[in-house]
């Protein structure tokens, strides 16, 4: 996997200091692998038309506002674990700290994580991971990758959300212990719930912009910086939303302008 990253970061090399608006202008798009992006992006959107957006209607349909935030609490809670080594990988103790309490504390008062009591005590979560990790550290993130199911990518991303099925302590737990039963059911459970989270945003974005490929593309871009930048600057972390409507206005049609 590292070998293959290697080799797609290599393939794009971006234009000299020199040029800020080349360079800018590459940094938004860096997407030299888009006609074979396209065809998987399409896959993914087949299985989503058909498969998982039908569950996510489902699924907000059958359970409240209330039980999908309960356990949309406690898959977070479950996270704590790598956001907890990847803030201290970091160099971010502060966050480290914060993650700590959160877990103590919704762990025990909040029924194992099915309520966030942290945040209403001043103590707001945060999400890290190993992607932003490398970033921190210096790793640039490479062309522009859709991937297979999981979506929008980087190679960098793509080698931290690696590493990160090997390192999540529970999902350790639950495979060597013979309980796949339990591990499927989380990542099924964590795909439904985020799925029903941008349910309406992608709705918005795919009836309004002229490429949907084109504006994922930007959105992912744009989204990962903001996390990356907090990972790097914790003071002005900020939690991402899933209104994608926050974003500027442009983001929908910034890049099919250029194609």
């Amino acid at each position: 996997m590292a070998a293959v990253a290697a080799l797609l970061v290599g393939c794009a090399t971006p234009p000299p200091d020199d040029d800020p608006e080349a360079k800018a202008e590459f940094e938004q798009v860096n997407d030299p692998l888009e006609p074979t992006n396209r065809v998987i992006f399409s896959a993914n959107e087949g299985i989503d038309t058909y498969f998982l957006r039908p569950l996510a209607v489902g699924y907000r349909t059958a359970v409240p506002s209330f039980g999908r935030d309960r356990i949309s609490d406690m898959i977070d809670n479950l996270k704590s674990p790598i956001y907890f080594a990847n803030d201290l990988l970091q160099g971010n103790f502060t966050l480290a700290g914060a993650t700590l309490e959160r877990f103590a504390l919704n762990t025990s008062f909040g029924v194992f994580g099915l309520m966030d009591v942290a945040e209403p005590m001043g103590i707001p979560g945060h999400q890290s991971d190993f992607g932003q990790t490398m970033a921190v550290w210096g790793i640039d993130d490479g062309p522009y990758l859709v991937l297979p199911l999981f979506g929008p990518s980087n190679p960098r991303d793509a080698v931290g959300m690696l590493a990160e099925s090997y390192a999540d302590p529970l999902d350790y737990y639950l495979q060597t212990g013979g309980r796949h039963w339990a591990y499927w059911t989380r990542m099924g459970v964590t795909a439904i719930s985020k799925r029903e989270a941008y349910l309406d945003a992608l709705d918005d974005v795919k009836r309004t912009s002229l490429d949907y490929y084109s504006a994922m593309r930007s959105l992912y871009r744009q989204r990962r910086s903001a996390e990356i930048n907090g990972a790097k600057n914790p003071s002005q972390y900020v939690v991402p939303s899933a209104n994608m409507s926050a974003l500027p206005a442009n983001v929908l049609t910034e890049d099919t302008e250029r194609q």
